[in-house]
């Protein structure tokens, strides 16, 4: 049976260990370890190991190695269960190793989804200004369960979502000021709802919010819309440009008042 002929620290780690084994051809490396792991074998000079219990002490290095790589991982930020999993996985090592290492984590509360979740959703409302759809679906794929998304979330009152989505809403106001105010309008809704807010609190900012574009701010946003669509339909007779004008334009949220106030005074010049 082999027998341990010799250990020595390593150069690179004082925490880890080499093992050199005599198996009848003579000392040579056979594996290494942790300390920990080290102690926890009684491993030894003199001391002899068989096939399986070498294969157990391999195994029980490859834990106390993923669980370390797992502590540095989990040191930059809070992580999921399935997050911790996957960069374990990702690393190569084995399921079952990663399968022990989540169960250690579990114990010593180094990963809690239920917390995470309560966390994650404080963060990405307050800073990001994300709505409850997208939380959810980020969530998901973080592996986190919807029972503790959802409870998660209940920290997120309406009243937040709605001053949340009040704040996307009027950079889209600001921002747009070259398109009708129907534009504006649907704009704000697309917006809303690519952000994850529901359709209600969509409705409650639609209707406070001030986006409505005076006559003037109207009737420039018209003019530059209509100076573009001009390059493209003014080689056409007149009749038919007038009407794809004005077809144009109505798509793009005008009122058909405004459009023939244009192209009278078109028309005029």
């Amino acid at each position: 049976m082999p027998t341990i002929t010799k250990i020595t620290a390593q150069k690179s780690s004082e925490e880890r260990f080499n093992v050199f084994l005599n198996d009848g051809s003579g000392d040579k490396f056979a594996f290494s370890v942790d300390q920990n792991v080290l102690l926890k074998f009684g491993l030894k000079k003199g001391l002899e190991l068989d096939e399986m219990e070498i294969l157990e002490i391999q195994y029980g290095d490859s834990v106390k190695k993923a669980f370390n790589k797992a502590i540095e991982y989990l040191g930059f930020r809070m992580r999921s269960e399935k997050e911790v999993a996957d960069m374990l996985l990702k690393k190569e090592y084995p399921e079952a190793v990663v399968s022990e290492v989540m169960h250690q984590l579990r114990h010593y509360k180094y990963v809690n989804d239920e917390e995470f979740a309560d966390a994650y959703i404080r963060t990405h409302w307050k800073t990001g200004g994300k709505g409850p759809g997208v939380m959810k679906q980020e969530l998901s794929l973080k592996g986190i369960s919807k029972e503790n998304a959802e409870k998660a979330l209940q920290q997120y009152s309406k009243e937040d979502q709605v001053e949340q989505a009040m704040v996307h809403a009027e950079k889209v106001v600001l921002k747009e000021t070259k398109i009708s105010t129907v534009q504006i309008k649907q704009k704000v809704e697309q917006t809303l709802m690519r952000k994850g807010f529901s359709y209600d609190v969509i409705s409650i900012v639609k209707e406070e919010l001030m986006y409505e574009n005076n006559d003037d701010e109207e009737w420039n946003s018209l003019v530059i819309q209509a100076e573009k669509l001009k390059r493209k339909y003014a080689k056409g007779a007149q009749a038919q440009y007038k009407m794809k004008m004005k077809q144009a334009l109505y798509r793009k949220g005008f009122s058909i008042e405004i459009i023939d106030r244009y192209l009278n005074e078109e028309e005029q010049e």
